[in-house]
């Protein structure tokens, strides 16, 4: 099976507080920020090696290969999923300005129709933007099936379909979708027992979460390629629909705090006080 799986750099969750933004408010800066790659994406990325492989044996059985936009520095954060055993990337050059989840589906669409892959699959959504998007505007260019927030993947009839199981609010939502499709995952896609590719013996168990890129690992992925396109090659144009006018840091924290003595006040404060009521 051939898997795409696209990726986003995100500043890494742990250093928000040194997030700053201009005097005028019309950007953040990343001045003193950790990248990352996109939690849910690296989800992704397990799962899709999960697929292509025997686990256990470390026999592979298929291609994986990881998608992102963005500028040069990308390429960084590229080098983690192919030192988790990714076999190739390719990068979309692209500025933060030019991009919003339109462009981005668009942009994969065109590689999709370059690249031909059985299964596109990525995380539910970025943890910067949180837009929840993407993935949906993808198969809807693509005209293809898709099942989002999967937390289980199974392949099925001879490697043609997928069992997935959905996490929605009432439990779990069980759909098949017929190949090519669209996946998104939600995070319990990495509990051991999440994948089954009907390779890996029953009993293989994985660890949880997504795995460490080894040494070796390490070393292989600088020798890995890391095909180079841009917007224009794809004959996607740079138009965003969204648009943002300006950015504002929370207020500080006065790291004072005020105690009631019952209900009663509690609610005539949040009345009077907060006016939130």
């Amino acid at each position: 099976m051939k898997i795409l799986v696209p990726v986003k750099r995100v500043a890494d969750p742990d250093n928000a507080n040194k997030m700053k933004v201009t005097a005028d408010g019309s950007a953040v800066t990343s001045e003193g920020l950790a990248w990352k790659v996109n939690p849910f994406d690296e989800y992704a990325v397990e799962a899709a090696l999960r697929l292509n492989e025997k686990g256990g044996s470390g026999d592979v059985l298929g291609e994986t290969v990881v998608i992102s936009l963005g500028d040069d520095e990308v390429i960084q954060t590229l080098r983690q999923p192919l030192a988790m055993g990714v076999d190739r990337a390719i990068l979309v050059k692209a500025s933060d300005g030019e991009i919003d989840s339109t462009v981005v589906a668009k942009a994969l669409a065109a590689v999709v129709e370059k690249e031909q892959p059985d299964l596109v699959l990525m995380g539910k959504q970025a943890v910067d933007g949180d837009s929840n998007t993407a993935g949906q505007m993808l198969a809807e260019h693509l005209g293809w099936p898709m099942a989002t927030f999967a937390m289980s993947i199974e392949v099925a009839d001879d490697g043609k379909a997928l069992v997935v199981g959905r996490e929605v609010d009432t439990g779990v939502l069980t759909l098949k979708v017929t190949l090519p499709a669209v996946v998104t995952v939600d995070l319990r896609i990495v509990a051991p027992a999440a994948v089954k590719n009907g390779v890996t013996p029953d009993d293989h168990a994985y660890n949880e979460g997504a795995r460490y890129a080894s040494l070796k690992g390490i070393m292989k992925a600088k020798k890995k390629p890391v095909d180079q396109t841009s917007l224009s090659d794809l004959g996607v144009e740079a138009s965003p629909l969204v648009e943002y006018t300006k950015y504002e840091l929370p207020p500080a924290r006065s790291g004072s705090a005020t105690f009631v003595e019952s209900v009663d006040e509690l609610v005539e404060k949040l009345r009077t006080e907060a006016k939130v009521l």
